[in-house]
């Protein structure tokens, strides 16, 4: 019996892109995005919003110590720890916004033991071969690029600690 889908047409098909400085795990994700379509992008970012991690205990009550991301309409705080040599990101979103969410989910699995020095590689449009701006607002897109640029400056604060 043959695959139907787009995951048919994602074995047929080759995507040209720079995914080079994006984690193995994260370019999959991209890639995923990539042979979604319009609305399935965005119930693509909604169940991904549904698996964000809770926050660990360790951070409940300390938000303020967490580092927050002013560029987003949303009130987000990420925590970052550096484990075994690999990044583990921890973020505090509500959830009454599900595309932030969805997307704070993409980085904490897409990221998930990365190098601190691949996390300052990531370029920080790459969402942008997810297509999402096809289906977000630029404020959305812009908190978007403001979350890459913190997680990058935690992992340059994890490299010189």
């Amino acid at each position: 019996m043959g695959k139907s889908g787009w995951r048919a047409n994602r074995e047929r098909c080759l995507i040209v892109n720079n995914s080079t400085d994006i984690p193995a795990r994260l370019a999959e994700i991209v890639e995923d995005f990539q042979f979604a379509e319009g609305r399935e992008k965005l119930e693509m970012l909604l169940q991904f919003s549904e698996n964000l991690p809770p926050l660990p205990e360790r951070y409940a009550g300390r938000l303020a110590e967490m580092e927050a991301v002013p560029e987003c309409m949303t009130p987000v705080a990420i925590a970052v720890e550096l484990i075994d040599g690999g990044l583990v990101y921890h973020f505090a979103v509500p959830e009454e916004s599900p595309t932030v969410r969805g997307y704070a989910a993409i980085l904490a699995e897409g990221l998930r033991g990365a190098s601190p020095q691949q996390v300052i590689q990531l370029p920080s449009d790459f969402y942008l071969q997810m297509g999402l701006q096809n289906v977000l607002t630029i404020q959305r897109l812009n908190g978007m690029s403001g979350m890459v640029a913190h997680i990058k400056r935690l992992a340059v604060e994890k490299m010189t600690a």
